[in-house]
């Protein structure tokens, strides 16, 4: 028996596979595993996916910016080549970037005042970029609390010669200006409730809030009426402006701050 022991155990070290050929298989085998896994939604560029296209000019767009138009072409070209790496707009925008963005702030220049307007909130430079191309007899103070932004804002005040343009690195909850402003914008920033102290406190006596809002304005204006008579905001209206002219309105919350 113990000759036979001897044999069978013989012959199963000849058939046990290698050491080192095992780790090699096992290598190999994880290796095309990792190749064949499908990436994480985090890691897919959408215009790896396919090419996205920018928005042609609309015709309209000449009759709003007038004589500033090349200049509102120049910053949009910019903003379609720079604003998806600089985290400013997304892949998905381009398609709508004049609809959506460009004409959607300059419909609110007619309701600008000469004076110093302040944009909190500023970001790409929506609406406040835009609103100085369109009013070049207004002075704008863009509030952006980010360096990159701060940056990006300061690049094309430079390079669109905006002579009526100051970029202020700061919160708006935090920021003081002596005097205070003549008006506020702010686009897509936050909530009626919050944003409504946020911006009153900046702007002097009868001066205007112009707080640019989505569909669902009507009920954050009810939410917020707490923050409206704290605040002591009067005549305040909801504004809906370019029917018939664009595709895509652009609603303004409007009131005045006694």
């Amino acid at each position: 028996r113990l000759g036979e022991d001897h044999f069978w155990s013989s012959l199963r070290r000849q058939r046990r596979r290698p050491r080192a050929l095992r780790l090699g298989e096992d290598h190999f085998w994880s290796s095309l595993r990792r190749q064949r896994r499908r990436p994480s939604r985090a890691s897919v560029n959408p215009n790896t996916m396919f090419h996205v296209k920018p928005e042609p000019e609309p015709p309209i767009a000449a009759e709003l910016f007038g004589d500033s138009i090349d200049k509102a072409r120049a910053f949009t070209a910019n903003l379609v080549a720079q604003g998806e790496e600089l985290g400013l707009i997304g892949p998905l925008e381009l398609p709508r970037i004049w609809t959506r963005h460009i004409l959607n702030s300059v419909l609110v220049a007619p309701l600008l005042r000469p004076g110093r307007v302040g944009d909190v909130g500023s970001g790409a430079g929506l609406p406040g970029l835009v609103l100085a191309m369109a009013r070049p007899d207004v002075e704008f103070v863009l509030i952006e609390p980010m360096e990159r932004r701060v940056d990006w804002l300061d690049s094309q005040v430079r390079e669109l010669a905006l002579d009526n343009v100051e970029v202020v690195r700061a919160r708006a909850q935090e920021v003081e200006f002596s005097p205070w402003l003549d008006q506020v914008t702010a686009r897509a920033v936050s909530a009626l409730s919050k944003l409504i102290p946020m911006t009153a406190r900046l702007v002097r006596s009868g001066g205007e809030l112009l707080l640019m809002k989505g569909a669902s304005v009507d009920a954050e204006l009810r939410a917020a009426s707490k923050a409206v008579a704290r605040a002591r905001l009067s005549d305040v209206e909801i504004l809906v402006l370019g029917e018939g002219i664009v595709d895509e309105v652009t609603r303004v919350f409007r009131a005045t701050v006694d």
